[in-house]
C-alpha cells in the first residue's frame, strides 16, 4: 500500500474584531470615581517621570483639572521626589495656588504657568512642565521639531515656540504669555527653558512630553550627523492625523505603565 499523505490540519479562522480586546480610557459613573482616577494617573506619571529623570532638584510639575471643581487643580508637592509620590501625597490647590487639601506646600512660581494654561485652554485636563535633556537641549537652539520621522510628525504644526526667555518665573505677564503662545495646541518649546504639553487626560498630557523629549532626541541626532530629510507637508499631516491625537497618546502611554503606576482597586480602562 502507497504511503498516505496526511491531511493539512485545517487553519484557524481569523477571529471577529468585536471578540478582541482594545483597552480605552475610561468611562466614570460619578466626579468622586474620576477624581480618585486622574489623582491616581497623576501619582503614576510622576512616578514614571521619575524612573526616566525628568526632574531636576525641585523642577517639575504636572497639574491636573479636577473633574468637578473646574477652577481647582491636583499637583504635586513642593520638595518631594516624583519616585515615591503617591495621590495621597497631591495637593488640591485652586486658582491663586492657595492649598485646599494637603500637607505641604506648593512651589507657587511653577503652578503660576499651570493656572494660566488651564484658565486659557479649559479643555485642557492635564499640564507638564518638567525638566527633559533632550527637551532643554532644543529649547537652548529656539528652534521647533522638525518633521523628519512618525515621532516629530505627531507635533507637526501643532506646536510652538515661544521665542524669549525670562528669569522672573510666576510672572503674571510672563504666565499669560506662556498661555498665549500655546494657544490650542498640544507643547510649547519655551526657549532655553524646555518643554510645556497640554492634554485632554493626565496619560495624553504626559506621553506628549516624553514623545516630545524623544523626538528632540532624535532630532539633534540627526543634526549632529548631517542634514536631516524633512518629510513633506501633506505626509506630516496625515502622520499628525493618525498618531497626534489625545487618544493615540493615552494608548501609547499604557505601556510605560508598572503594575505600581495602577493600584489594583483604581478603574484604568474600558475594553471594546
Amino acid at each position: 500500500m502507497a504511503d498516505q499523505i496526511p491531511p493539512e490540519p485545517a487553519r484557524p479562522a481569523p477571529l471577529p474584531e468585536e471578540r478582541l480586546a482594545f483597552d480605552l480610557p475610561p468611562v466614570f459613573r460619578t466626579a468622586a470615581e474620576e477624581r480618585e482616577h486622574r489623582r491616581q494617573r497623576l501619582a503614576g506619571a510622576l512616578r514614571v517621570f521619575g524612573r526616566l529623570g525628568y526632574e531636576d532638584g525641585v523642577a517639575g510639575h504636572i497639574s491636573a483639572r479636577d473633574p468637578e471643581f473646574e477652577d481647582c487643580y491636583w499637583v504635586n508637592p513642593f520638595g518631594r521626589a516624583f519616585a515615591g509620590l503617591t495621590a495621597d501625597d497631591l495637593l488640591l490647590v485652586d486658582g491663586d495656588g492657595r492649598v485646599l487639601e494637603g500637607a505641604r506646600r506648593v512651589n507657587q512660581a511653577a503652578f503660576a504657568v499651570h493656572a494660566a494654561v488651564h484658565r486659557a485652554r479649559p479643555d485642557a485636563v492635564a499640564v507638564v512642565h518638567t525638566p527633559t535633556p533632550h527637551g532643554r537641549a532644543l529649547a537652548s537652539l529656539g528652534e521647533l521639531l522638525a518633521p523628519i520621522g512618525p515621532e516629530s510628525c505627531a507635533f507637526y504644526e501643532d506646536h510652538a515656540l515661544l521665542d524669549q526667555y525670562t528669569a522672573l518665573a510666576g510672572d503674571p505677564e510672563e504666565c499669560r504669555r506662556i498661555a498665549l503662545a500655546l494657544g490650542p495646541r498640544k507643547a510649547l518649546i519655551l526657549r532655553n527653558r524646555g518643554l510645556l504639553t497640554a492634554g485632554g487626560s493626565v496619560d495624553a498630557a504626559a506621553w506628549w512630553l516624553v514623545a516630545m523629549d524623544r523626538a528632540a532626541r532624535v532630532q539633534l541626532l540627526a543634526r549632529a550627523a548631517g542634514k536631516p530629510v524633512l518629510v513633506d507637508h501633506r505626509s506630516a499631516v496625515a502622520t499628525r492625523e493618525r498618531f497626534g491625537t489625545d487618544l493615540a497618546a493615552w494608548v501609547s502611554w499604557q505601556p510605560l505603565l508598572r503594575p505600581a503606576d495602577t493600584p489594583a482597586d483604581t478603574p484604568v480602562t474600558s475594553t471594546s
